[in-house]
């Protein structure tokens, strides 16, 4: 049975940090085998677990045994497995599902531009095009569907289940209209129109990412009547006229493209009008480890950060946005309620 010293003495603590890798890859591993799907509640041996996902038994408890260290699957007295919270977390029909998130995280490209943070940091920019020649979505799009897919569905995913966070937080009772900007498929706009019968809402968003919209968004969906799908970029343009603009998880590009965005809504937003930014923050938060490492992530890939408040607030002022309330929407999520002043 496998067990694992609860705390470490710094140096091995350190061994296991420059041994991180290893981790990301055994979680990878096991979501791509399908080793948390053919897990279902009963604890199962190992020979059972490499006869459903087509493994050589030996090997896969090797790699069961890795993933049990870090509390992902545990090991029974009698040598079979069974899930743990973690590891539910990793099927695909779970509610909470991370399994996409997951595979995004660990996709071919980010072994290859990892190894060149210390150059990213000096430079001060992306490495991502160094590697690939071309800009990340570009790549994605063009040369790497299925990586493309994964980073959809990732994004899928996390807009779903914040979704319900965001509708719970916004009083949306005295606007009118609301625009999500840069919303993706449209889970958190169709959260907030189910919420509130009165509202009308836009769905701003890449032509590639709209024609993918939430069903209750598209025509004859059940919220078809309440919303108009616009597809554009809004770094180059927000051509929509609203009581309220949402901003989730969009500025965190390049410091050139959030000022664009943050202009391009000044530019059309009535005097009054609320901007309503939400975003993870690398300090203020309980979840400093995961938004720190999507923050060099980013870094890599599109020379891109995630903010601390002050940043954040410097960059809202800067755009000549009024700053009212910051507040949490969830453990890894605030929100910055604006005004657009007269």
């Amino acid at each position: 049975m496998t067990t694992v010293d609860p705390a470490p003495p710094p140096p091995m603590r350190l061994r296991e940090l420059v041994f991180g890798a290893a981790c990301a890859a055994a979680v990878r591993a096991a979501v791509r085998l399908g080793v948390p799907d053919a897990l279902d509640d009963s604890p199962m041996t190992v020979d059972d677990l490499a006869t459903e996902v087509k493994t050589q038994p030996h090997t896969l408890r090797r790699l069961l045994r890795a993933l049990t260290c870090q509390g992902v699957f545990a090991e029974n007295p009698d040598g079979t497995f069974e899930h743990t919270e973690m590891s539910r977390l990793l099927r695909e029909d779970d509610p909470h599902s991370l399994r996409y998130i997951a595979l995004w995280c660990t996709e071919p490209w980010t072994w290859n531009v990892w190894p060149l943070l210390d150059e990213a940091v000096r430079s001060g920019r992306n490495v991502f095009e160094d590697v690939y020649d071309r800009e990340f979505f570009t790549y994605l799009n063009d040369s790497a569907p299925e990586s493309a897919h994964v980073f959809n569905r990732a994004m899928t995913t996390s807009s779903e289940q914040s979704a319900r966070d965001v509708a719970l937080l916004l009083d949306l009772d005295e606007a009118s209209s609301v625009v999500d900007i840069g919303g993706g498929q449209g889970h958190v706009l169709a959260g907030l129109l189910e919420k509130h019968p009165h509202l009308h809402g836009t769905l701003l968003d890449l032509p590639g990412v709209v024609e993918n919209a939430d069903p209750r968004l598209r025509r004859d969906g059940a919220l078809a009547g309440r919303v108009e799908v616009v597809a554009g970029d809004c770094r180059e343009d927000v051509p929509v006229r609203a009581d309220v603009y949402l901003i989730k998880n969009v500025l965190e590009w390049d410091d050139d493209s959030t000022r664009r965005v943050l202009a391009n809504v000044r530019a059309v937003a009535r005097p009054g009008a609320r901007v309503v930014v939400i975003e993870n923050l690398v300090d203020d938060t309980p979840s400093m480890r995961f938004t720190t490492a999507m923050d060099l992530l980013l870094l890599l890939n599109v020379g891109g950060a995630k903010h601390t408040r002050q940043s954040m607030v410097d960059r809202l002022t800067g755009a000549g946005l009024v700053i009212g309330e910051i507040r949490p929407v969830n453990a890894y999520l605030h929100a910055f309620e604006c005004t657009v002043p007269g």
